[in-house]
Formats: C-alpha cells, sequence, structure tokens
C-alpha cells in the first residue's frame, strides 16, 4: 500500500493551539473538574467498549488494514482486549496505523477502514470540516466514528472543558451526513455517546445505496 503521509491535516491557529495543549496533557497529565489530578492522559482503548457490534463489520467488508485516527494511547497488539486477543487478533487485521499528532505519530496511510474514537469533540468547530474530510479521504471501505456529546471530566491546560465541541447526536448526524455524501463509495458507522457508556447507533449509509433506490426520500434511521 502506497504511503501518503505526506497529505497533512492544516489547521487554523486554534486547532493547532489545541494540539499544543494535547501534547501538554500527554507529558504532564490534566487536572479533572473535580480537582482530581491524573497523570496518564487518554491511554484508554476507547473502541474497546463497541468491539461486538464492530467485528462483524469487519469480517463482512472484509477489513485487513486500520488507520486508528487520533487513537491516543490505542495498542492494537497488546493482549487482554477480548480474553487473551489482542485487537488485531479479534478482528483479524493485519495492518494498524495509529495517527496521533498530539503523540507525534504523523505517519497516515489509506487504510481498509478509518476509526475514529472519542477525538471529534476535541476538534475546535472551524476545524471539523477539514478533519471530516481527512478521515473519509484516507478510507477505502468503511468509516466507524464514535463521538461523545456530553462534556468531558477532563480538564484543558486553559481551564476549559477537554469536550470543546459538545453537540446532540442529530447534530452529528447531519455533520457526517454532509461529509460523507461526498465520498459515496465508503460506508459510515456512527456512534454517539450520550454518557459514557450508552452509545445511540445510527444505520450504516453509504450514498451510492441511496442512487440505487426509486425512491427520493433518504429516511433518517
Amino acid at each position: 500500500m502506497e504511503s501518503d503521509s505526506r497529505k497533512r491535516l492544516s489547521l487554523s491557529k486554534k486547532g493547532e493551539e489545541l494540539i499544543e495543549h494535547y501534547k501538554n496533557m500527554v507529558d504532564h497529565g490534566y487536572q479533572r473538574a473535580d480537582g482530581i489530578y491524573v497523570k496518564n492522559t487518554y491511554e484508554d482503548f476507547e473502541l474497546k467498549k463497541f468491539k461486538e457490534p464492530i467485528q462483524p463489520q469487519f469480517k463482512y467488508w472484509n477489513i485487513k488494514s486500520v488507520l486508528d485516527y487520533g487513537g491516543g494511547g490505542s495498542n492494537w497488539d497488546k493482549s487482554g482486549f477480548s480474553g487473551d486477543q489482542s485487537a488485531k487478533e479479534f478482528f483479524n487485521i493485519e495492518k494498524v496505523i495509529s495517527y496521533e499528532p498530539a503523540r507525534n505519530y504523523h505517519d497516515i496511510e489509506s487504510c481498509d477502514c478509518v476509526v475514529c474514537f472519542d477525538v471529534l469533540e476535541h476538534v475546535y468547530l472551524n476545524d471539523l470540516n477539514d478533519v471530516l474530510t481527512h478521515i473519509y479521504s484516507h478510507a477505502l471501505k468503511l468509516v466507524i466514528i464514535q463521538v461523545a456529546c456530553y462534556e468531558a471530566a477532563a480538564l484543558l491546560p486553559t481551564g476549559e472543558n477537554a469536550h470543546i465541541t459538545v453537540r446532540p447526536p442529530m447534530w452529528w448526524k447531519g455533520f457526517v451526513d454532509s461529509i460523507s455524501i461526498k465520498f459515496p463509495q465508503i460506508s459510515t458507522m456512527l456512534f454517539c455517546s450520550t454518557e459514557y457508556k450508552h452509545a445511540q447507533l445510527f444505520k450504516i449509509w453509504n450514498a451510492a445505496h441511496f442512487d440505487e433506490k426509486e425512491e427520493y426520500c433518504v429516511k433518517l434511521e
């Protein structure tokens, strides 16, 4: 697979400042809204909570390569993701590329699937269009997104909540729709978490399939 690491995302001034804040949090930890100090920043494998509904989609689409977009400290090779299995073993994945600017992981390649978990709510509103376009432009078959629709426990070094773009599920569905239709051959799986352990899953869609139907109405499901 040809590398396209030269395709760097261009962010706004505020977007670049946020990346520096997240780098600071990775290096030094962060303060929570309840006053607790957390040393290990973004070490959780957020995708793990959704592994059961995702696994059949990986199998259906024969996903062999994954771009983990903004994956934080997610380790796809570490055992314990499911029993003694690593995430790679559980999903039968051959290759994972981790793209995480806050940890200076800037290599990026087009892969069968792009997964983006607990990321978009951390993105400055004016950069969301470019970030989502960047995500879709590196997917060959499938994009899987999970976004939190509530405030975080974590605070930025500025004192602001780390979830800087908090919107309801239907807002995110509409926003992702507006980008995904520009990539009609790519299917989308969208989870919108209204609580830490509760998420709304929209029906998987593909804009090319809309054109194959006789009716004009595309129902919201």
